[in-house]
């Protein structure tokens, strides 16, 4: 096996600390995945009691989640969070959470969008048609962490529904 990274496996976090650190107020992403040459992303979520994810679609990465805490539900398949559930979305997959009386915490795991690379095609080179931007975004940052709503901006700054700030 030829390690190619340098990296070395170490303990990012703990989970239960994380959410017990961030008090019971505190809601959207509590921690994510930083680490320099990784090729996953990863982060903690969590939402207020009753808030609702609305519908929306990844279509272009499988993600893992993992309910760590709390509980809800996940639209249209009407499936039951609850702690220690772990549930595939497969890309193109349309998917809404509502978190249930107590919020809902949770781990999700994709690999990693690759950064936007600036750069042109050698004189002559006939490329392919692509989507303007790369992959399509995450949408974690629209999540209100108020309110669960997700913004249809792009660098929301306030909550159109709460008025919750964004971080």
């Amino acid at each position: 096996m030829t390690e190619t990274s340098g990296a070395r496996p170490h303990l990012l976090a703990l989970l239960r600390e994380r959410l017990a650190a961030a008090g019971d107020e505190e809601r959207g992403a509590l921690w994510r995945l930083a680490e320099d040459g990784r090729e996953l992303d990863a982060n903690l979520v969590r939402l207020a009691p009753g808030a609702v994810v609305g519908e929306h679609r990844e279509s272009v990465l499988d993600v893992l989640l993992v309910v760590v805490a709390g509980s809800g539900r996940v639209e249209p398949e009407g499936l039951a969070l609850e702690e220690s559930a772990v549930l595939w979305l497969p890309r193109g997959s349309h998917r809404s959470f509502t978190a249930g009386p107590h919020g809902l915490a949770y781990l999700t795991v994709h690999r990693r969008r690759p950064g936007l690379t600036v750069g042109s095609a050698p004189p002559g080179t006939v490329r392919a048609a692509e989507p303007a931007g790369g992959e399509p975004p995450c949408f974690m940052d629209r999540v209100c962490p108020g309110c669960g709503r997700v913004s249809e901006d792009p660098a929301p700054v306030y909550c159109s529904r709460c008025g919750e700030e964004y971080p």
